[in-house]
């Protein structure tokens, strides 16, 4: 099952992190994220590319309304030509299977 089809889970304070393999393994299924660690802890994040600020704000909408409904939300920088979609857990604090599934959707919203 490709990352994008996989559910989105409710995600506890209790919830395990990834765990490195199944990072490595997500990561590899996903062009152009890359982890970063902010304030010791770990975000996949993604610079999308756009024409113009009316794209990228239309994009910036879809993403949002995914989140929405995946009740998973990340972190948008929305700016002329651009839009940085930054994906985390943050009642665990860092990486869930959830935050690998959304990028993958948000990969699909960007074509």
């Amino acid at each position: 099952m490709t990352l994008s089809k996989m559910p989105c889970v409710a995600c506890h304070g209790d919830a395990p992190l990834a765990t490195e393999e199944e990072r490595n393994r997500w990561l590899g299924e996903l062009a152009g994220w890359r982890i970063a660690k902010r304030d010791g802890v770990d975000q996949l994040e993604k610079a999308y590319r756009f024409k113009n600020f009316v794209e990228a704000l239309a994009f910036t909408n879809r993403v949002g309304q995914a989140a929405e409904a995946a009740d998973h939300h990340p972190s948008l920088l929305t700016e002329w030509g651009q839009v940085t979609v930054t994906w985390w857990s943050h009642k665990i604090k860092g990486l869930h299977q959830n935050d690998f599934v959304m990028a993958a959707r948000t990969d699909e919203l960007a074509t």
